[in-house]
């Protein structure tokens, strides 16, 4: 847990400030060299993730804002692949920070030169309704988005994605360092938490005033989180209802076009082949007459199913439910919602949680003599 515990003053409630004066007194240190963080484009005013050397830009961040057009792991494994000369600082959420350890596990990104800041996270709106509540001034969008949260466990809960209505992981736990909102009297201040040697090193580095975790905190959380949960049951017990025949399941994927956009968005699908791109599913043209010859018709494009299932049975027990596989579907079926239920499925088998913690390793890449001894017939 916390190595240090400190507060970072806010004036006036104005907590997106406090954090952009946080984040650039960061950046003023001799330790980092870059800071990729979510931040307004000037050519046009969507967030986005920026990668920064001059702490003026800071002033454009908005890392509170309810926007996720990414699942910046994957930028950060680019970053973090092969040495770049310095350290860099990541502003990510908590479902980013657990994709991101997931792909260190998988040798597709290193921790040595970088420090993951996170923040509380409140839950962020799908792609279609940012764009569509975002047309007044966006730092209004983020200042709605946090001020509505103040008083209430169910943070947003009206307007936030699916994913984020049943995210169980809104603290950012895994990261070097901890920005709390959340159980924090934040008219005047945030909690600031060291949770690793590197973070409590620029937590010093800074010079900000130590101080006790408010005691209102772990209860806020507490109730945070159980909101979350039993939403997550609700979704998981009715996404298990529709789709547990193959019938079922075939209804609930009909609008899929193969466009294989939820495998591009998936922060931890990292291969750079996959086999559904390649000369396996390029069918020749007697083949698709053959089938639907035998069959009468068959749904074109093919292999619709066959593709969510070859994803599920990979992506099981590394998915942290980001839901940017929804938000990528151009028509929008619930794929987050099928990929999670399965997820929490295979991994309380596995008594595995992805993205939990860099020692843990992922359960298909390690044997255990005792585990699933009912199937595989050992006594």
């Amino acid at each position: 847990m916390a190595t240090k515990t400190a507060k970072i003053e806010v004036q006036d409630g104005d907590i997106l400030t406090g954090i952009r004066e946080f984040l650039k007194s960061v950046m003023q240190t001799d330790e980092i060299a870059a800071m990729l963080v979510p931040m307004r484009l000037p050519m046009k005013q969507v967030i986005m993730p920026v990668l920064v050397t001059d702490h003026k830009n800071i002033d454009n961040a908005d890392p509170l804002s309810p926007s996720f057009p990414i699942n910046a792991a994957s930028l950060v494994s680019r970053l973090t692949r092969k040495p770049s000369g310095g350290k860099i600082a990541a502003i990510l959420r908590p479902c980013e920070i657990r994709a991101f350890i997931e792909l260190v596990k998988l040798n597709q990104g290193k921790t040595d030169d970088l420090v993951m800041i996170g923040i509380d996270c409140f839950g962020v709106y799908t792609n279609k309704d940012y764009r569509r509540l975002s047309e007044k001034d966006h730092a209004d969008v983020s200042k709605d988005h946090a001020d509505i949260s103040k008083d209430r466990a169910d943070i947003s809960i009206e307007k936030n994605s699916t994913a984020c209505k049943s995210c169980e992981h809104p603290i950012p736990y895994g990261a070097d360092i901890l920005i709390g909102i959340l159980g924090v009297d934040r008219q005047n201040n945030l909690l600031v938490q060291g949770l690793t040697d590197k973070g409590t090193s620029l937590i010093n580095l800074v010079g900000l005033a130590e101080c006790e975790e408010p005691p209102d905190r772990k209860p806020a959380i507490r109730a945070f989180i159980e909101s979350r949960k039993e939403y997550r049951d609700r979704m998981i017990e009715q996404t298990s209802r529709a789709t547990d025949t193959l019938e079922k399941l075939t209804s609930y994927m009909a609008d899929c076009v193969n466009c294989y956009n939820c495998r591009v968005a998936c922060p931890v699908c990292y291969c750079k082949e996959c086999v559904f791109v390649t000369d396996v599913f390029e069918h020749e043209p007697a083949q698709y007459l053959q089938w639907s010859a035998r069959k009468g018709a068959i749904k074109m494009p093919t292999d619709t199913i066959f593709y969510h299932l070859t994803r599920m049975a990979h992506m099981g027990t590394a998915c942290v439910g980001c839901g940017q596989c929804s938000n990528a579907c151009p028509n929008d079926i619930p794929v987050m919602e099928l990929f999670k239920t399965i997820a929490c499925r295979t991994q309380k088998a596995f008594e595995y949680e992805a993205g939990r913690s860099l020692d843990e390793q992922p359960p298909l890449s390690e044997f255990r003599e005792n585990e699933f001894t009912e199937i595989v017939g050992i006594k």
